[in-house]
């Protein structure tokens, strides 16, 4: 079963960005809106702050996107010092490689289509939403079933990508999928640490499930 919401009055469903969906006018707008206390990247300027445009939650919440060498594509925590903080208070940190391993390189970011990358950064931006909800005790259990528990890693990724749906980037998200298993050439993708021919599990939904998702959502009626 899944929970849908639409209580944050997510911005208006698009199914695709491009890089000249936006006017100079309308990215101003989003900038002064949306930019607050965010450290973006120049060339993906853009698609952080479209992605940032769907969850108002974050508008004060301090958020540092930065390019790295490492062979998860992406990754998003909290600093270590914040994490002593109110949730509204951290300082988050979206990690976005610009260099994997070979395999991966073909999932990197700079490698993704425009509106998959908006896609991810909803999936992201989405853990960021729900560490808000959650103290410095349910922090470090997250941090500690990393480790030890893979089943809840499953549990947590999956809802995160119905999260992304809730907010309104579900088409993104769908592209952002479609493009990970076209890329690596499998049907399944169970992360950058987890490379087995497992089918089964379904850590991040398969375009198929995120399908079925907006067929039946609120949100998504339209379309």
């Amino acid at each position: 079963m899944f929970l849908f919401h639409n209580d944050l009055k997510a911005q208006e469903i698009v199914e695709s960005f491009y890089q000249d969906s936006l006017t100079n006018g309308e990215f101003s707008n989003l900038k002064s809106e949306f930019g607050n206390h965010k450290t973006v990247i120049a060339d993906y300027e853009k698609q952080m702050l479209i992605a940032l445009s769907y969850f108002p939650e974050l508008k004060d919440v301090k958020i540092v996107f930065r390019l790295r060498n490492r062979k998860t594509p992406l990754a998003t925590r909290p600093t270590f010092f914040s994490m002593f903080c109110s949730a509204k208070k951290r300082t988050y940190v979206i990690t976005i490689s610009k260099k994997s391993t070979n395999y991966l390189n073909t999932i990197i970011f700079k490698n993704l289509n425009y509106n998959a990358q908006i896609g991810v950064l909803g999936h992201e931006l989405s853990h960021i939403s729900d560490y808000l909800n959650k103290g410095f005790g349910k922090m470090v259990v997250i941090a500690k079933n990393e480790l030890l528990s893979p089943t809840e890693v499953d549990k947590r990724e999956f809802n995160t990508d119905l999260d992304c749906i809730n907010h309104g980037l579900g088409f993104q998200l769908l592209d952002w999928s479609i493009n990970v298993r076209e890329n690596l050439k499998r049907a399944n993708w169970l992360g950058a640490v987890n490379l087995s021919n497992d089918e089964k599990s379904e850590r991040y939904m398969n375009p198929s499930t995120i399908m079925e998702v907006l067929s039946k959502h609120p949100l998504y009626q339209e379309h």
